[in-house]
């Protein structure tokens, strides 16, 4: 693909341009929340291990396999691209512990959410999911790679579109009115373009922080597939179906990776 029409536009912008898109892909896969009354519990496990599949698979081939090209490989770039990964879940893991939210299926988690609204709640443990993904798109364009960065737009924008209408329809069945649960799935959406600000900002300004970059959005990426979406999918009993899912969502995003790269 001839990507040379961007050439003139800041990194920045792209990433954030691209992050957005990635990020409003929420709200348009929740569309159908407004013409549906439902879909069956074991169709919604296989939505979440699709966009699962299609995030490990982001993660393989467009950030850690980047990564340690950009570390220039051997030893060193295994060290690098291990730590940054470490330090991405790491990251991931403390914010959890200490920001109030809760997931439909395994309630509250984090720190005492004093008065806030159980919605809030429901949005800020969407958005926990949501910002390492915009903050990958970033990370992706800043390195210089529009290739790699196009790429890990598209994939992670597929993934948000069965992931929107997923929690569009866990909040119809909390009561919540379809333009309201339309509503919220796209606001979380919005989290994206911020992380992918941050991500194109910092290794377009240092191009030594890249490998790190790639492997810390990497190692978020991994802690959200492994401990929000795959156990989601799992807890109705649906693990068969949840998992033909991701591997159906990882093939597609390898062939995109490797068509569009």
């Amino acid at each position: 693909m001839d990507l040379a029409v961007f050439k003139d536009i800041p990194i920045v912008w792209i990433g954030l341009l691209a992050s957005l898109a990635a990020g409003l892909a929420t709200g348009v896969g929740a569309l159908p929340v407004l013409f549906i009354r439902g879909l069956s519990q074991r169709v919604q496990d296989m939505l979440l291990g699709f966009g699962a599949g299609v995030m490990l698979a982001a993660t393989s081939f467009s950030l850690i396999l980047p990564g340690l090209e950009a570390a220039c490989g051997g030893a060193a770039a295994a060290f690098i691209v291990s730590a940054g990964i470490r330090l991405g879940g790491l990251f991931l893991q403390l914010t959890h512990a200490f920001a109030p939210h809760e997931h439909f299926i395994k309630g509250p988690e984090g720190a005492d959410p004093k008065d806030l609204s159980r919605v809030w709640l429901f949005i800020l443990a969407i958005t926990l999911h949501n910002f390492p993904e915009g903050l990958a798109v970033g990370v992706g364009f800043g390195g210089g790679d529009f290739q790699n960065g196009l790429s890990l737009a598209v994939g992670i924008g597929l993934q948000n579109m069965p992931e929107g209408l997923v929690v569009a329809l866990a909040l119809v069945t909390e009561k919540y009115s379809r333009l309201q649960a339309l509503g919220i799935a796209l606001v979380t959406g919005l989290v994206e373009p911020v992380g992918g600000l941050i991500g194109a900002g910092a290794v377009s300004i240092a191009q030594p922080f890249l490998p790190w970059g790639l492997a810390f959005a990497a190692g978020a990426m991994l802690y959200v597939i492994s401990n929000e979406i795959i156990p989601e999918s799992h807890r109705q009993g649906f693990e068969r179906e949840a998992t033909a899912g991701l591997m159906l969502g990882f093939v597609i995003m390898m062939v995109l990776d490797t068509t569009l790269g």
